[in-house]
């Protein structure tokens, strides 16, 4: 039996938003101290993630905060012109402070803020363990990266701006969390404002899958889900949950998912690269999601 409208719409409800919304400010405060190791230096900090792009659920608890440093830059300007390649390599200018100096400082000051047993480097970010009425929090410590589209000189340029940091395994990552925010507003007004509810009824699905134990808990990740459902047509969303979950999934199940772009519009979304999503993994969530709808229980 196909799940209920009324069930649809319990799940389209976003989750904690006073709360999350006070555990930023308070990271924010804790960063933003003028006794910290990194004071002198140029870096700007942001949200990131479920919370800040309204696509939270009541099941997700972390608040995700960035801290990039701008001080330093790293660069792709591969697509530029023989002649404007040579005028950036001879504006460039070799930093004298590193990002390993930048990170050893956040975590120095997140452990004095919070303590260091509740504040640890995990494979990618920081974790802030929740305290009071503090949700728990992750916190990525990373740099500024330029995608170039255009350099005549340092003031007559065009990028695009993106972030870059390191694994406890010592890959490096680039991404682009402002890009995908603004494009997933953009979808959002342009699917009639449906785009970000039903993104939050797929998490909710998800959930229960993982409860169910249908699908693991790290096939799905939200960036992914995000990306996924950013994919579909404007006109299949509309009318009621229920018809647009049927029609998305469709899309989905008959589009040449290859072709598929993440979010950011930087990368196709499903790939082997670190900043892509597994073909097999994102195959059993579109799979997880139908056997879900078609074998929900009769009330």
């Amino acid at each position: 039996m196909a799940i209920s409208e009324a069930q649809l719409i319990t799940w389209s409800h976003q989750g904690s938003v006073t709360q999350s919304r006070d555990t930023y400010q308070t990271v924010r405060d804790a960063l933003q101290a003028s006794r910290s190791q990194y004071a002198g230096q140029s870096y700007e900090i942001f949200l990131q993630g479920s919370y800040y792009n309204d696509t939270n659920i009541y099941a997700e608890s972390d608040v995700d905060t960035v801290i990039r440093l701008d001080s330093i830059y790293g660069s792709d300007y591969s697509n530029l012109s023989p002649l404007q390649k040579t005028a950036f390599q001879k504006t460039f200018i070799p930093a004298t402070y590193s990002f390993a100096d930048f990170k050893r400082g956040v975590n120095t000051r997140l452990s004095n803020a919070f303590g260091a047993q509740n504040a640890s480097l995990g494979r990618k970010t920081f974790k802030i363990k929740p305290g009071g009425s503090r949700r728990s929090a992750d916190v990525l410590a990373c740099y500024q990266y330029r995608y170039y589209t255009r350099f005549v000189s340092h003031y007559d340029c065009s990028y695009i701006p993106g972030v870059i940091f390191s694994t406890s395994s010592g890959d490096w990552i680039i991404n682009y969390p402002k890009q995908h925010s603004e494009n997933c507003t953009r979808k959002h007004q342009a699917s009639d404002s449906w785009f970000k509810p039903m993104i939050r009824i797929l998490k909710n699905m998800r959930s229960r899958m993982v409860h169910n134990r249908m699908i693991a808990d790290d096939v799905a990740a939200s960036y992914f889900i995000e990306g996924l459902l950013y994919n579909v047509p404007n006109d299949r969303f509309g009318g009621n949950y229920a018809d647009t979950f049927c029609n998305s999934v469709n899309w989905l199940s008959r589009t040449d998912r290859s072709r598929l772009l993440c979010a950011n519009e930087m990368y196709f979304l499903l790939g082997n690269s670190n900043v892509q999503w597994a073909q097999t993994n994102c195959d059993l969530f579109l799979n997880g999601l139908v056997r879900l709808w078609n074998n929900w229980p009769t009330p």
